[in-house]
């Protein structure tokens, strides 16, 4: 087939992370349509002609889980030609990080269900989701060493015990409190607010906050 006959469609595909307890989430979708109907997929979706893909990203979150992210990436695009039993999609991919507290998720009536689920647990995902998935959580760990995203994950101010949940829960093993502790300190990416707070029935805490506010910084 020559290219100026060519029928491809563009799309994006969200994949949303977050922290609960300890453990690192995933947002999905549970598909609705035959042949994958019961199947766990992306927040996805086709480019509207007057949308920019920062766009598209940024409604389909909206529209098919009612969260509005602290954080948007663009990542990557993928284009196997097979990738959708549909047609020929070729797909961005975003990442958006958000704190799970105080969310109502929601979603349409082209799917069936909306929820977390663990990240470990997130198998057999729709199209080549869990190739997405696996590019994300490699990007996810390199903001962490390098920038201040944990930002996204956590209230404006923090215990550095909360933020230590963070890391163990994206790197996915326990980290040493002493080490952790120095090494956050040495980065100086963050701030002492000068207040405490009760955790429990432990002594008073320290509360932190990220020095940069609201944004990445490399």
């Amino acid at each position: 087939m020559h290219p100026s006959t060519q029928n491809i469609k563009v799309a994006v595909d969200n994949v949303i992370f977050t922290v609960i307890g300890n453990k690192l989430f995933v947002l999905l979708i549970q598909m609705k349509k035959k042949p994958l109907e019961g199947v766990w997929a992306m927040p996805g979706g086709l480019v509207g002609e007057k949308e920019t893909l920062d766009d598209a990203a940024t409604r389909i979150l909206r529209e098919e889980t009612g969260v509005k992210a602290g954080f948007l990436e663009q990542l990557h695009t993928f284009s196997a030609p097979k990738r959708d039993p549909f047609g020929r999609v070729v797909s961005t991919a975003y990442m958006a990080l958000v704190s799970a507290e105080g969310i109502k998720l929601r979603t349409t009536s082209k799917y069936m269900g909306v929820d977390w689920m663990p990240y470990a647990g997130a198998k057999k995902l729709a199209y080549d989701h869990n190739q997405i998935l696996a590019y994300a959580k490699t990007r996810l760990e390199w903001h962490l060493e390098h920038t201040n995203i944990a930002w996204s994950l956590l209230p404006r101010e923090f215990t550095l015990t909360e933020l230590q949940r963070v890391y163990e829960a994206i790197r996915g093993r326990k980290a040493e409190k002493r080490n952790f502790r120095k090494m956050m300190l040495g980065r100086d990416i963050i701030a002492s607010t000068g207040k405490s707070v009760m955790r429990g029935a432990w002594r008073p805490a320290q509360l932190y906050r990220f020095k940069s506010g609201d944004r990445v910084a490399k």
